[in-house]
């Protein structure tokens, strides 16, 4: 029995008055979390009942002080016979609690989920995080439970597509809705001059230097080895006073580190390229940049890096692939008053160079206007307002009848 079979019952038609229980693997400080306590908030703004199942967390107390219901359930395992326990244990939920619409954020969730709706009626969506896998082993099966809801929430267009190429899904279930970014901890006004200026002087940046920001963990995957490729060429074309500043750790390849170390060397740019390691503070580092570089040598279904940056009011350059012409706004796909940054091939660093030095070449009011623009654009797309109300447009189209 699918999902369109499940067997009819009285459900609310609409938002104000239903009930909605969305489940994490724990209410923990981490992007699913958020999202559901964001959600969890707007439902009850909106006159619905809010219930959010996962493990204990530090936001249980949050989502509690807002109204909403907390349910202990463990839904990560992956032991077939927990699945099973858990879907009865749903069943009984839903049909106790007279629950409308089930929210599932993981893999073995939605498993036990889409057998709990099958015997309840209630609506199924899913939030697919990353693309599909290609292997085949028990988390992929459970990630497949996933692509399987009434609805299913893409983190982009890009990974919509994914989804609907590796499943046998109609287009019309599958919706990209981002993921949120704290726009409000992301927010230039609030980052102090203190804040700014302590980390400038940690990082030993000169007075009147510009700063690049490379963020992100030091891997192949993170592109970082094109930057100083892309440097050594900028240095040659005659670029001074820029510093590239690349913030992130190296716990997961310190052989990547050390060659991208060894390369730095090799190619005279020690004073033009520094490693800051991991950077706790990191509003004050995009603060910090002129410009901040994502250059990511592998697709990507969403990148958060790109996301903050804007919404603190910084131009991104960008690899030119996966999710990121969504994230990353440049010509020809808008208009060029509509720029909030460049997207460049990182498989051919003379390119790259070229977008670094387009960037470099503009005048303060320019690069000021395409930062106002990319922190307009963060707040109308990556805001955890915006996203919550887009999940909750979804909740309403089911609930008055769209299957």
């Amino acid at each position: 029995m699918s999902v369109d079979d499940a067997p009819s019952r009285s459900l609310s038609r609409r938002l104000p008055g239903a009930t909605v229980l969305q489940i994490v693997p724990a209410l923990v400080d981490e992007p699913g979390a958020r999202a559901a306590v964001n959600i969890a908030s707007m439902l009850l703004r909106s006159g619905a009942r809010a219930m959010v199942a996962g493990g204990p967390g530090m936001l249980v107390g949050q989502l509690q002080a807002l109204g909403g219901e907390w349910v202990q359930f463990a839904s990560t395992s992956v032991n077939p016979f927990k699945v099973r326990r858990n879907a009865h244990a749903l069943t009984e939920l839903i049909g106790g609690e007279r629950i409308d619409i089930v929210h599932a954020y993981c893999g073995p969730a939605a498993a036990s989920a889409r057998t709990a709706v099958q015997e309840t009626g209630a609506w199924l969506i899913t939030s697919y995080g990353g693309a599909p896998a290609t292997r085949r082993d028990m988390a992929a099966l459970y990630q497949r439970a996933l692509a399987r809801g009434h609805r299913v929430i893409a983190e982009s267009d890009y990974a919509a597509d994914l989804i609907l190429k590796r499943y046998d899904v109609s287009a019309d279930r599958v919706v990209a809705v981002p993921r949120s970014i704290d726009t409000a901890r992301f927010d230039p006004t609030a980052v102090s001059p203190e804040r700014i200026a302590v980390l400038r002087h940690s990082w030993g940046i000169r007075p009147g230097w510009r700063v690049i920001l490379v963020p992100g963990r030091i891997s192949p995957a993170k592109g970082q080895m094109a930057v100083v490729d892309a440097v050594r060429i900028l240095l040659n074309g005659g670029m001074r006073g820029v510093v590239f500043v690349i913030a992130g750790d190296n716990h997961g390849d310190a052989e990547y580190a050390r060659a991208m170390a060894e390369r730095v060397d090799a190619q005279g740019i020690g004073a033009l390229v520094r490693r800051t390691g991991y950077c706790a503070d990191m509003p004050a580092a995009y603060a910090i940049a002129d410009f901040v570089l994502v250059p990511a040598a592998e697709p990507t279904t969403f990148d958060l890096i790109a996301a903050e940056a804007q919404a603190m009011g910084r131009p991104v350059i960008a690899s030119a692939t996966g999710a990121f012409p969504e994230i990353v706004l440049a010509p020809p796909r808008v208009p060029e008053e509509g720029r909030t940054g460049w997207l460049a091939s990182l498989s051919d660093p003379i390119a790259l160079a070229r977008s670094i030095a387009a960037a470099l070449a503009l005048d303060g009011s320019t690069r000021h206007m395409i930062g106002v623009q990319a922190r307009r654009h963060a707040e109308l797309r990556f805001s955890p307002t915006r996203v919550a109300a887009a999940v909750l447009g979804l909740y309403t189209s089911l609930l008055e009848g769209e299957r």
